[in-house]
């Protein structure tokens, strides 16, 4: 597992993790576990794993985040 900040979140339902030295990580509201999209904001740290992108496997995104 792996641990960031949150950048951002969008209305959507997804957002994107800070991860230092590294760009920006993907992750949407359907892999958040134990906590919802609404109880995160930007500066919160999560807990995840890094997996292709379902859409697009080139691609990498969080899974199986958590807060921490």
């Amino acid at each position: 597992m792996q641990t960031g900040i949150i950048a951002g979140i969008n209305e959507k339902g997804f957002g994107f993790i800070k991860i230092e030295g590294q760009d920006d990580l993907f992750f949407h509201a359907k892999e958040l576990v134990n906590v919802s999209i609404e109880d995160l904001k930007p500066g919160d740290t999560l807990e995840f794993e890094i997996a292709p992108s379902q859409k697009d496997p080139s691609r990498m995104n969080a899974v199986n985040v958590s807060k921490v």
